[in-house]
C-alpha cells in the first residue's frame, strides 16, 4: 500500500495532516538520513519517518528595553516574537540560520534599533562553513537586487542592485570545506548566501545558491551583534563547531 507522506506521518504521529505538511515544508522530517521535501510524495505505508524539532530558544540578555536571544534553526523569526508577546523584531533571521536576534520590548527602543540599523551604527558577525578551501581575506563588494516572492532570491546586479559589502576572514579547514568568519556591513536579502556563492563558495547546505553538499540545514549562523554600546554572543551549535 502507498499514500501521500504527510498522510502517513500524521497516521504514525497521531496528528492532523495540516500539522505533518506544516513539519516537512519545514524541513523537520527525514526518511533515513535524507530530508522529506515533498508533503505530497507517494510512499509506501510502511514509511520510517523521524521528526527533528527544533531546539530550545534560550535567553542571551534582558532588560526593561531589549530582549536578545539565541534562535534556533527552523525556526522562523516571527515564531520567536510569538513567543514572547509585548515584543517587536528589530530584524530578521533565516529560518534555517540560529544565532543572535534583538528583539524590543518598547516603541522608543524598536525606533531607535531601527535607526541604527539604518545609519549602520549596528555591527553584525556570522559564522558558516563554506564549499571549498578559504586561504586568505576576502572583501566582496558587489551590489544586490531582491526579487520577493513566496521564495525571494537575490541576484548581483550593477544596474538594479544596492550597495552590498561582506568581509570574509577564514577560520579553521576540513578536508574540502571551510569554516569562514563574516562581518556584513549592510544588511541585504541573502547577502551572505549570494556573496559567498558568488565567489566559489557557497555555504555548505545551501541549494539555492549552488551547494552541491546535503545537509540538514544551511550552516550558517550569527555569532555576534553589536548596538547601543553592547556586544551581544551566541554560543555555536554542535553543527557549526566542528563539520562532520
Amino acid at each position: 500500500m502507498e499514500d501521500k507522506a504527510y498522510k502517513l506521518l500524521a497516521e504514525q504521529l497521531n496528528i492532523s495532516g495540516k500539522r505533518a505538511k506544516e513539519l516537512i515544508d519545514r524541513g523537520l522530517v527525514y526518511v533515513g538520513d535524507k530530508k522529506l521535501k515533498i508533503a505530497r510524495a507517494i510512499m509506501p505505508s510502511d514509511t520510517k519517518f523521524r521528526v527533528e524539532l527544533p531546539d530550545k530558544i534560550t535567553k542571551i540578555y534582558e532588560d526593561d528595553d531589549l530582549l536578545v536571544v539565541n534562535k534556533p534553526a527552523f525556526l522562523d523569526s516571527y515564531e520567536v516574537e510569538a513567543s514572547f508577546p509585548g515584543t517587536s523584531l528589530i530584524h530578521r533571521l533565516d529560518r534555517e540560520t540560529s544565532g543572535v536576534l534583538l528583539l524590543a520590548k518598547n516603541e522608543k527602543t524598536l525606533k531607535k534599533a531601527i535607526e541604527s540599523f539604518k545609519n549602520r551604527k549596528v555591527k553584525k558577525f556570522y559564522t558558516a562553513w563554506v564549499e571549498g578551501i578559504v586561504y586568505e581575506d576576502m572583501v566582496i563588494d558587489l551590489p544586490i537586487h531582491t526579487i520577493k516572492g513566496p521564495k525571494s532570491i537575490s541576484k548581483i546586479s550593477k544596474k538594479l542592485g544596492k550597495e552590498a559589502i561582506t568581509i570574509v576572514k577564514p577560520n579553521e579547514i576540513q578536508g574540502k570545506k571551510s569554516k569562514v568568519d563574516i562581518e556584513i556591513k549592510t544588511g541585504r536579502t541573502h547577502q551572505i548566501r549570494l556573496h559567498l556563492s558568488h565567489v566559489g563558495h557557497p555555504i555548505v547546505g545551501d541549494e539555492q545558491y549552488g551547494s552541491p553538499t546535503k545537509a540538514k540545514r544551511i550552516l550558517l549562523h550569527a555569532s555576534k551583534v553589536g548596538i547601543f554600546g553592547k556586544e551581544f554572543v551566541a554560543p555555536e551549535p554542535k553543527d557549526i563547531v566542528k563539520y562532520k
